[in-house]
């Protein structure tokens, strides 16, 4: 969206600094940044990193699995609860949790794996 154009237009300034608010996941540009990339690739060029990249990764929109599971638990259980969002690892750990705190069947599904649900 739009803040690709706000960071081809900043990024390359060492007088600006890039906050980096809540969870920055693989894969995407912001993740590039906290990992400290040089450039990033931007409509079709590379744009270079020369503003200070600050993040802040504690704060999120999401909920943490201690407030998932608790929103959960005011839920009928379902045939199979699917954990679909998240790194690998900490979706792993949730559908752990899920499993052994609510004794529901859980599942984190392979990625481009289809599932049928009536």
């Amino acid at each position: 969206g739009r803040v690709l154009h706000h960071l081809r237009r900043l990024l390359p300034d060492p007088r600006n600094t890039v906050v980096v608010v809540g969870f920055a996941a693989a894969g995407t540009r912001a993740r590039d940044l906290v990992d400290g990339a040089p450039a990033l690739k931007m409509f079709g060029e590379y744009i270079p990193v020369r503003a200070e990249v600050a993040d802040v990764p504690h704060f999120s929109a999401h909920a943490d699995e201690d407030q998932i599971l608790d929103w959960l638990r005011g839920a009928p259980p379902p045939h199979t609860t699917y954990v679909v969002h998240g790194e690998p690892s900490a979706a792993a750990t949730l559908r752990t949790r899920i499993s052994d705190e609510l004794g529901w069947t859980a599942v984190v599904p392979r990625s481009g794996e289809a599932v049928l649900v009536r």
